[in-house]
């Protein structure tokens, strides 16, 4: 009898779950969708131009019918490709991107894997695509491609460093790698947030997300004026669909790990306005670093590849050990005084 019990309370869970996981990718796919329409008409309204306005009322359908015309064009695997290493790299290269939004606290009852290793777990993960992209590039055997992917491996391992340890500070300051732990630590205000004593890991953060996105102006790994498409240019259809549906669900993704660490996630800037849902909160602080993304894409230019490491190496790297540094003695002073 117990042993029937228990197992209907796993399937029950395990319903549950997979209930959320839809519910979860739906609402991702639809942000996605959307997020490139807005894209779109932001840069558009930045540039002085109209943006989409066709498909649907205002254009709200045109990324929907770009999306379906994608997905319905010939799958095409070029006959000196490698096929199943080919095959392979979009899914890895998506999967890693959707699964770290698991261990995301969106509000203090939403959240899908309370983890007590969630920044390992997400910057373990995130890391994984990768691979994908340059087991894509290597496998399609173009030489544009291979470029590509030479670039973003050297791209997003150098930048992996300096983001990893722009956390730290973070989770010295916690005591916790839990996200729920850390956006509990800044509750009470605008003025228990992270961003404030950690302001240069903030930025360094920012700068590396934005790098590991390859998004302007660290877009070099499909720079379409020097590589065609760089390591996705052999790719069609909805293969083409996942490598562009991972670029934004990382977007996805690196907005709400930002708005966790650093602006205290579902915390409302003062007490007085904490009767707002505390999901609300965390969609506004979400969408400004959403916009930010745009933002930056509508004004800045490509950098050169030099300038793209020495940034990473010869600035953002010992930032980042100097931020460890004064946020390790700022913590001892702090117990010094108490």
């Amino acid at each position: 009898m117990a042993d029937y019990v228990l197992s209907a309370f796993t399937w029950q869970n395990g319903l549950l779950f997979f209930i959320w996981t839809v519910i979860t990718l739906f609402a991702v796919l639809g942000f996605v969708t959307y997020a490139i329409y807005f894209e779109r008409k932001v840069i558009g309204w930045m540039q002085l131009r109209i943006g989409p306005n066709r498909v649907g009322p205002l254009g709200l359908l045109q990324t929907v019918a770009d999306i379906a015309k994608l997905l319905m064009k010939e799958d095409i695997i070029p006959k000196a490709a490698v096929r199943d290493l080919f095959i392979i790299a979009p899914a890895l290269t998506f999967v890693p991107s959707f699964v770290v939004i698991a261990t995301i606290p969106f509000s203090e009852s939403i959240t899908f894997a309370d983890l007590n290793i969630g920044i390992l777990y997400y910057l373990a993960l995130s890391s994984i695509s990768t691979i994908g992209i340059i087991i894509g590039s290597w496998a399609s055997n173009n030489k544009y491609s291979l470029l590509g992917g030479m670039r973003s491996a050297a791209q997003m391992i150098s930048y992996e460093i300096p983001l990893v340890l722009s956390v730290v500070g973070v989770i010295l300051m916690s005591s916790s790698l839990n996200l729920r732990v850390i956006v509990e630590g800044q509750l009470g205000g605008v003025w228990h947030w992270n961003i404030f004593p950690q302001i240069i890991g903030f930025v360094i953060f920012i700068i590396a997300a934005v790098s590991e996105l390859n998004r302007t102006p660290f877009d070099l790994p499909e720079a379409e004026s020097e590589l065609v498409a760089g390591y996705h240019v052999e790719y069609t259809g909805f293969r083409f669909a996942f490598f562009m549906l991972a670029e934004y669900v990382y977007v996805f993704a690196f907005s709400a790990m930002a708005t966790v660490l650093f602006l205290g996630g579902w915390d409302a800037p003062a007490p007085f306005l904490s009767f707002i849902p505390g999901l609300i909160w965390f969609l506004l602080k979400f969408s400004f670093f959403v916009f930010f993304l745009f933002w930056i894409r509508a004004t800045l230019p490509r950098i050169r590849v030099d300038q793209l490491m020495s940034l990473a190496w010869k600035v953002l790297l010992p930032l980042s050990l100097l931020n460890i540094l004064l946020t390790v003695f700022a913590i001892e002073i702090h117990k010094w005084i108490a």
